[in-house]
């Protein structure tokens, strides 16, 4: 059994990943990105290795699921082969819409930034790395990964990511559970299912560590069951799925996702807006273009970070001066009016949580003793030079994800 061991520019955790596929009695063979499509379709499953495709740039998995091998792999999944994303690879498969597997493999959930949060206070967010305990759930789905195991087994093993957090619509997570395909939950030892840090170690709704689409051989799993050998059951699981032969054929998830509302941004007028530009080359906003221009999209694109901060004017000044909202040495504040009148369309993104705002407001009351800051939102701007391909643009879902992020005309 030929499994392909799929990497991106920026995956790295290819050696952990051979070794588990060789535990589990099946052959691992490494397959770039930029190898023959065709050959893709001469393995017996696909396995989307952890790491930082792309740098995470525009935001993890987003740039690689565009990329054209997710569509063989995509095909072949219809199939009945056995697809296993993990981490990174989760992260991709998501972006992709092969999990959780609604109608045309439209994006239905987001993965998106962690979020360690106690008593109300953010403790952090970002990467975070550990190990951690995770159980199949008590109504679970039966499918390629989960034949040797049941939720008395609690598997304890590593998490290292940045973006891991599950964010389902309330609709689509009740015809997840009902399907069981939130396969995995995170657990404390005894396997308790805790929705709170550590034993949630990102935030993820419903305590959600891995979802499988809803023919059983597509899985998305953000822990590292390939670091250790705690996790081989799954890989056993995968052999065995292919040696059965057996195809699922079912019909997509009802849930149909809603086409995101884009409208204007207006700061409320006690807000004080600050535009933060790069002095040297910004890489998140190249690879961007160039993923665009992969697909035949010609745009011109350009990013800036985007604050709002509502204070008053001398809090603002110490806003400023503590240097905890950007960095001098590369970095330069704009005029507002000046970035609005040179772009032929701009959008502002922002997280809809927005912990990484809610963090920084923390920061400077506690560790800068700066009182009366009301709020702190945070915010991508992305301008696209041609007015006629922004809507190509947004459709593509390269620079937000609806289910985690609000989009605003700029």
């Amino acid at each position: 059994m030929r499994i392909a061991i799929i990497q991106f520019p920026g995956s790295n955790c290819e050696r952990e990943t051979i070794l588990a596929v060789k535990r589990a009695e099946m052959e691992p063979v490494e397959f770039l990105w930029n190898q023959s499509k065709e050959e893709l379709a001469n393995f017996a499953g696909y396995i989307i290795v952890g790491g930082f495709s792309y740098e995470d740039r525009s935001r993890s998995g987003a740039i690689a699921a565009l990329d054209p091998i997710m569509q063989v792999i995509r095909e072949q999944s219809e199939l009945g082969k056995p697809v296993l994303g993990i981490c990174n690879g989760a992260q991709i498969l998501v972006e992709t819409g092969l999990v959780p597997g609604l109608e045309n493999h439209k994006i239905g959930m987001a993965l998106t930034d962690n979020k360690r949060v106690r008593d109300g206070q953010v403790l952090g967010t970002g990467f975070y790395n550990a190990w951690v305990n995770m159980r199949l759930a008590d109504e679970y789905q039966y499918n390629a990964f989960t034949r040797y195991l049941t939720p008395l087994n609690v598997l304890h093993i590593p998490v290292a990511h940045g973006e891991g957090r599950f964010v389902i619509p309330p609709a689509l997570l009740e015809e997840i559970k009902v399907h069981g395909l939130g396969v995995f939950q995170y657990c404390d030892a005894n396997g308790r299912i805790i929705d709170e840090f550590p034993v949630n170690p990102n935030g993820s709704v419903n305590n959600i560590a891995a979802v499988s689409n809803k023919s059983g051989n597509v899985m998305a799993m953000m822990p590292h069951p390939e670091r250790t050998t705690n996790g081989d059951a799954i890989f056993q699981s995968m052999r065995d799925h292919i040696a059965k032969g057996h195809v699922e054929r079912v019909d997509p998830l009802q849930y149909f996702p809603r086409s995101p509302t884009i409208t204007q941004y207006n700061a409320p007028q006690s807000a004080h807006e600050l535009i933060v530009d790069l002095m040297i080359t910004d890489n998140q906003a190249v690879s961007v273009e160039n993923a665009l221009n992969h697909l035949g999209i010609p745009a011109k694109i350009k990013r800036q970070v985007h604050w709002e901060i509502e204070c008053d004017a001398k809090a603002y000044e110490k806003i400023i001066q503590s240097g905890v909202l950007f960095n001098d040495r590369k970095e330069v504040a704009l005029n507002v009016s000046d970035v609005k009148s040179t772009h032929a369309a701009s959008f502002l993104v922002r997280a809809q949580e927005d912990i990484l705002g809610q963090q920084k407001k923390q920061m400077l009351e506690h560790h800068f003793d700066i009182q009366g800051v009301r709020a702190i939102r945070h915010s991508v701007l992305w301008h696209i030079a041609e007015e006629k391909v922004a809507e190509q643009v947004i459709n593509s879902h390269i620079i937000f994800n609806p289910y985690a992020h609000d989009c605003y005309y700029y």
